[in-house]
């Protein structure tokens, strides 16, 4: 038998007290969480309001940037040479493409998809971000935008977007004066970052890569505006809440003659070299013109590897502006400066007569300095010397003032040095010293060295635009004006003029001095290409050698390979009383200066001198 079970007795008091200090827990739990919660959503709808706002806006609402219409280039009588012309480009998102090479394929079933065009796509993807559009084909067609179109729905991600692009309507005529535009890579993206200016490139897909295009593109690029869209929970834009309009780059006017160009351009048609015009009142490039040239239009959307390489490897160097960068020994072209300061040193006066019998030694050496005329020019004194171009006057003038002293001189007339011309493409040429072969090449400097700068030979090396730079300066007497291309602004209202710069002058110890060079300049274009000419012109010509020639061995140009010959010059002004051009021609492995290049002196000069509408140009 089972004892009974005990009947438990309660304490309610102490059941009491525990439940009072539970809810008395409880409540002071929930009060203190309300509390937070309360704490939490004053602090989200009072404090961070606006924050929160704003984020909830740009979550809502789309900013896209709008590309600035980029600006115009026009020439000094308002012909423009850089224009924007509408195009088409079939853009894709890659993060919305499931599987790009079947998406291709399928593509290219309805629009023609070159190989070139694929690949550099393909390529480009791999550094492209994938949220952000990349074009696959520019320029498409009237016809491919409807067939595209109407197939639209069948390929999600890829749209076709309308632009402006760069044209240049004279193509290779202009090319090494405007350069060009072309695609925003890498390199420009980090060097745009470390200036600062990329967040103003945010809508523009290319920028100025060379000559003017690239100079002025502060200038010509503008600014880009904004639109504002709302947009679903799927991106897909409901409405247009702002527009901010770009800010459109500004025209710009340039100092260059465009006809005065194209004649340049068909006297050099088929040969390698450069012809440079320059207003000598104010440095004004009239025309600069190398050759060959190649069509600028090829890079605006981006060349392709084949005929970028051809452009490369052509030996003729096409890419290469000659004008400012091609590097050549200036010969007997730079002799009025050479007789100008021996007369401002006084190692010659202008009644020195000098005896040529065909070549110059220096005393105590047996070596002859063979003149160009082998029989010898007799008695000359400056005049002459420079008319006949007497080497063996200049091998004398030469050992006597020290190549130290020619350098100087010469240094003040841009020879050297990058003139500051508002492109990026230059070179300063070389003009040599005693100090500069021993940096150069640790070796002593010779007499013989400064002998073959007499002549303008040896280390010697002048820029086309250089020659034109320094006869401006002779013919200015001693007033320079650094050779540019800008003239003119132009805004929405109003077109300022670039302002003129002007260096220190050029002063002679007898300012007569320039009267006498430059007499002899007339006399010399008197006597050859200018006889018969409606105007009075100045000029002198040069015929450098690209190799040596053995000293008893006659120069027979027949007998030597085409790019070895010499290479003709001509530095010219005109009118003589007041003049308003000046010139160089620089024509590679064409032999006497005189006889080839002559000719063409005197057709640019009559193509801007016998115009009707010449002296109207300021």
């Amino acid at each position: 038998m089972s004892p009974k079970k005990r009947i438990t007795m309660h304490d309610h008091a102490a059941e009491a007290s525990l439940f009072k200090r539970r809810a008395l827990f409880t409540f002071f739990s929930v009060f203190a969480l309300l509390s937070i919660l309360v704490a939490n959503l004053y602090h989200l709808q009072v404090e961070s309001y606006r924050d929160y706002a704003t984020r909830s806006n740009d979550n809502r609402i789309r900013v896209v940037p709008i590309a600035p219409s980029r600006g115009l280039i026009y020439d000094r009588n308002g012909v423009l040479l850089a224009e924007n012309l509408p195009f088409y480009s079939l853009d894709i998102v890659p993060e919305k493409i499931s599987n790009m090479s079947n998406t291709l394929d399928e593509l290219g079933k309805l629009i023609a998809i070159s190989e070139d065009e694929r690949e550099t796509f393909t390529e480009a993807l791999k550094f492209h971000r994938r949220f952000k559009p990349l074009t696959l084909k520019n320029q498409l067609t009237e016809e491919q935008v409807a067939i595209f179109s109407v197939n639209q729905h069948l390929f999600p991600g890829i749209t076709v977007e309308a632009g402006l692009k760069r044209n240049y309507p004279y193509g290779p005529q202009i090319t090494h004066v405007l350069g060009y535009v072309g695609k925003i890579n890498t390199r420009d993206r980090a060097q745009l970052e470390r200036s600062d200016l990329w967040k103003n490139y945010a809508a523009t897909k290319d920028m100025g890569k060379q000559g003017v295009e690239k100079f002025y593109e502060a200038l010509l690029h503008g600014k880009p505006g904004h639109l504002e869209e709302e947009v679903n929970n799927r991106g897909r834009a409901i409405r247009t809440l702002k527009i901010v309009p770009p800010e459109p780059g500004q025209d710009i006017y340039l100092t260059l003659d465009l006809k005065l160009q194209q004649k340049a351009v068909e006297l050099l048609s088929g040969l390698r070299g450069s012809i440079v015009a320059i207003d000598p009142r104010d440095g004004g490039i009239l025309a600069m013109v190398s050759s060959p040239s190649y069509d600028p239009n090829q890079f605006v959307q981006g060349i392709n590897n084949k005929d970028y390489s051809a452009l490369l490897n052509d030996k003729s160097r096409p890419l290469i502006n000659r004008a400012t960068q091609g590097q050549y020994a200036p010969a007997s072209t730079i002799k009025p400066h050479l007789a100008l300061l021996g007369l401002d040193e006084k190692a010659i006066t202008e009644n020195t007569r000098v005896w040529d019998p065909g070549f110059w030694q220096i005393p105590g050496v047996e070596r002859k300095y063979r003149d160009w005329k082998r029989w010898g020019h007799g008695w000359v004194n400056v005049y002459n010397a420079i008319t006949e171009s007497c080497d063996t006057f200049f091998y004398e003038l030469a050992y006597k003032v020290g190549v130290d002293h020619i350098a100087r001189f010469m240094e003040q007339f841009g020879f050297g040095q990058n003139t500051g011309i508002d492109i990026f493409e230059e070179s300063a040429g070389n003009m040599p010293s005693k100090e500069w072969k021993r940096l150069k090449y640790n070796q002593a400097w010779y007499i013989g060295d400064t002998i073959s700068v007499g002549i303008g030979q040896g280390y010697w090396t002048a820029t086309p635009l250089q020659l034109a730079n320094a006869v401006g300066i002779m013919a200015n007497k001693g007033r320079r004006f650094p050779p540019h291309l800008l003239r003119a602004v132009k805004s929405n209202t109003t077109t300022e003029d670039s302002p003129i710069n002007e260096l220190p002058p050029i002063e002679l110890k007898n300012a007569r001095n320039w009267n006498i060079i430059n007499e002899a300049m007339r006399q010399t274009a008197h006597k050859s290409r200018f006889t018969d000419a409606p105007y009075t012109a100045a000029m002198k010509t040069g015929t450098a050698q690209v190799i040596g020639v053995a000293e008893n061995t006659k120069y027979d140009a027949s007998k030597i390979a085409e790019h070895f010959r010499d290479n003709a010059l001509v530095v010219a002004y005109a009118p003589f009383e007041d003049p308003k051009i000046v010139i160089s021609v620089v024509m590679e492995n064409a032999g006497w200066g005189g006889a080839n290049a002559g000719p063409v002196a005197r057709a640019i000069l009559d193509e801007y001198m016998l115009r009707d509408t010449w002296k109207t140009t300021p």
